[in-house]
């Protein structure tokens, strides 16, 4: 029976563990141009599972998609859409619909951060990050969760943070937006059990992407020493995803974080974190 792993260790991925069902079988990756969406796609291909690749930047996802047809012989469909502006959800699954394509496996991983004092940061771009890490997250998550629903069969994986599980000053909206995929996701792996869908929350900590420069940020010397690779964080998920887990958090010293949270007042965190993040 699925259970909640939040502190659990999740052993290396290999294709003899059977994570995903074999094809055929279609894959939506969303934030697929880079980083772990990239890596996400990877994996997925090695086990022959055909892709949708969405993100704004349709350059980089036709090289992807080009060398993954080519390396395994998958199907791939390279979709862009900028989901951080409203009702891109649902337009993404019209098109699908209408090129008769069935989404068995969700990956909810696009998003963005923004790094500073929220009063400093441009309420534009902040509106945005929640459109994309909060609303379009959801509403994936309705219209292809549905779907699968009808078919008492599907997985989705929700990309949260490990800074979920605090308040986190400099990235105070970031972090709530990440708080809410966390509860969320949870919440809906219960709804959805009995109807045959599994729903997964991966908790990353520090991921060695382009997050930072994107955020307007630079690693401390502490998160350097926390950095994972993309391509061991990708893999726990989808392993968590594959053994029906409620969440996941990748790394040792990333679950030592986590644990840590439950023995200290939240002021703490609250400084802790402003330290750890630079100020």
């Amino acid at each position: 029976m699925p259970k909640n792993t939040a502190l659990e260790l999740v052993a290396p991925f290999s294709l003899a563990d059977g994570a995903i069902s074999p094809a055929p079988r279609r894959a939506l990756i969303t934030g697929a141009s880079s980083g772990l969406g990239l890596e996400f796609a990877t994996i997925l291909a090695e086990q022959k599972v055909n892709l949708v690749l969405v993100a704004r930047r349709q350059e980089p996802m036709e090289t992807l998609a080009t060398k993954l047809r080519t390396q395994y012989g998958i199907d791939v469909v390279v979709q862009p859409a900028d989901l951080s502006a409203p009702g891109a959800a649902s337009q993404l699954k019209n098109i699908l619909d209408e090129k008769s394509l069935q989404i068995d496996v969700l990956i909810n991983n696009a998003g963005y951060g923004i790094y500073g004092d929220f009063l400093d940061s441009d309420l534009e771009q902040t509106t945005d990050m929640l459109q994309l890490n909060i609303t379009s997250l959801t509403e994936l998550s309705y219209v292809f969760g549905r779907d699968m629903a009808a078919r008492g069969a599907g997985e989705i994986l929700l990309v949260a943070s490990l800074l979920a599980l605090q308040p986190v000053p400099t990235f105070a909206a970031y972090a709530a937006t990440k708080s809410y995929v966390l509860a969320f996701g949870e919440a809906l792996h219960d709804e959805l059990l009995s109807k045959g869908v599994i729903v997964t929350t991966l908790c990353p900590g520090h991921t060695a992407t382009a997050f930072d420069s994107i955020a307007g940020a630079s690693a401390s010397p502490a998160l350097r020493l926390l950095t994972m690779k993309a391509r061991a964080v990708a893999e726990t998920g989808l392993r968590a995803l594959a053994a029906g887990n409620v969440s996941v958090i990748p790394g040792l010293l990333n679950n030592i974080i986590a644990f840590s949270n439950r023995l200290t007042p939240r002021s703490m965190q609250r400084a802790t974190m402003k330290k750890v993040m630079g100020k």
